[in-house]
Parts: structure tokens; C-alpha cells; sequence
């Protein structure tokens, strides 16, 4: 199984914060994001190799980092030679460029870099490998379902089989989200860029895609437990460092 954090993004909402640094090395209790990550991967004995796509700004300090790095798992940089927000590939772009570039044919796990969360990655896995070749999504309960419409939401039935997904909807009707968390089948691989084809690449966004795959193949849901942070602002970053623990 091969694994994919997105870390390519240029996070504007938190600058200035990550106007020179990229998000997913941010520091929360005295460590990196993705630290944290790349933790949780070390207990899943199926992981053969990380793949962490950069950017051209942010390719130097990632070398940095995981030059420093002390993990037993195979760590693949790759920069997907964008230089500013204006020209990224977003999500499902980077995706694809990796599955090409690094001609992946295994079963794939996607987390986005910025996704803080002490819930068990390897039940999620062993959930998703039952499943297959349907993907299988990370979904986390929120308190109120109001606070919904920032993300993804998903409706499962009774065996966690999504049965309707909305990007950022202005009424949810559930308050499950998205995790930016994918298990995607080998034989899956190629729906991405399909997708690409098809919208001509302008939507980028991963609930996005995944409304878009629903009418293509089976998708189900692994609930997570425990506490979950999407770093995507100050007051997010702010609340991760007051509360999290792992």
C-alpha cells in the first residue's frame, strides 16, 4: 500500500503565518503536523512508501525536515513544480500528478497534511480493505450540525455505505464530514483523472470529487472517534494547540 499526504497547498488563510512555511510543518504541542501523521502510519504494517507532494516554494524546507526525520517508513518527496496559489494543481490535481508520475498501482491512502487527529488510522484501514475496490472515506461527527457547512457531508445507511455527499452545503442534512482521509483502490486510481477530464480541472476541491464519484462506484465511511483539528485557520490552529493531545 502506498500512501500520499497533500502538503502542497500555500494555506492563505493563515498567513502570515505560512506566507514562507507550509502548514503541515506547523508546530502543535512542540511537534510538526505531520509528524503526527507519519506516527500513525508507522503502526500500519501494510505501508510500503510515503509519497509528500510539495510545491517549488516549500520543496527546500521539506528537505530540511525530513532529512531530520527519524521514522523507519520510506519517505518520497515530490514537488509538483508549482510556485504560487495561483498556478496550484489543488487536491485532486496533485493526486493525479503523483499517480502518474510515480506510476502508482497499488491501493492508495490520501490525508491531507493539514489533518490533526489521534483517532486509529489502522482501524480506518482494515475497515476500507473489507470494502474493496469500493473508496472509503474518514468521516468525523460533529457536534452541531450546523458547523457542517464548512466541510464535506456525508450520509451513510446502517452498513457506513455513503448514500449522499454535499460540498459545503448551506443546510447540511447530517453532521458527518469529510476528513480529507481516502482509502482509493488500485482499481480506482484512474477515476482521477477522469474527473479532471471532465471538469477541466477547475474544481479542485476533494468533496467535490467525491460527489462526483458517487454516481461511478461504491463509497462507505469509517466513523472516527477521538479528536480531530482541520488546521485551516487561526482560530482552528489556535484551538489544536489549546486542546490536542495524542
Amino acid at each position: 500500500m502506498k500512501v500520499l499526504i497533500l502538503a502542497a497547498g500555500y494555506a492563505t488563510r493563515l498567513y502570515p503565518l505560512t506566507k514562507d512555511y507550509p502548514k503541515p510543518l506547523l508546530e502543535v504541542k512542540g511537534k510538526p503536523i505531520i509528524n503526527y501523521l507519519i506516527e500513525q502510519l508507522e503502526a500500519v504494517p501494510l505501508v510500503d512508501e510515503v509519497f509528500v507532494v510539495t510545491n517549488n516554494k516549500f520543496m527546500g524546507i521539506f528537505g530540511k525536515w525530513v532529512k531530520a526525520l527519524k521514522t523507519s517508513l520510506k519517505i518520497t518527496l515530490v514537488n509538483d513544480l508549482t510556485k504560487s496559489n495561483a498556478d496550484r494543481l489543488g487536491a485532486i490535481g496533485d493526486l493525479n500528478f503523483i499517480i502518474k508520475k510515480k506510476k502508482i498501482q497499488d491501493d492508495l491512502l490520501v490525508i491531507g497534511g493539514d489533518n490533526l487527529f489521534n483517532g486509529s488510522l489502522l482501524k480506518f484501514i482494515n475497515f476500507s480493505r473489507k470494502h474493496l475496490p469500493a473508496v472509503c472515506l474518514g468521516l468525523y461527527r460533529l457536534k452541531q450540525k450546523k458547523d457542517a457547512s464548512r466541510y464535506g457531508v456525508a450520509k451513510v445507511n446502517r452498513q457506513f455505505k455513503v448514500t449522499g455527499f454535499w460540498e459545503k452545503p448551506l443546510k447540511p442534512q447530517s453532521n458527518l464530514v469529510a476528513m480529507c482521509l481516502y482509502y482509493i483502490s488500485k482499481d480506482c486510481l484512474s477515476l482521477s483523472n477522469d474527473y479532471l477530464l471532465e471538469t477541466k480541472g477547475k474544481v479542485d476541491a476533494t468533496g467535490s470529487y467525491i460527489s462526483w464519484l458517487e454516481d461511478k462506484i461504491s463509497i462507505y465511511g469509517y466513523v472516527f472517534s477521538g479528536a480531530w483539528f482541520d488546521i485551516g485557520d487561526h482560530k482552528y490552529l489556535n484551538a489544536a494547540k489549546d486542546s490536542f493531545s495524542f
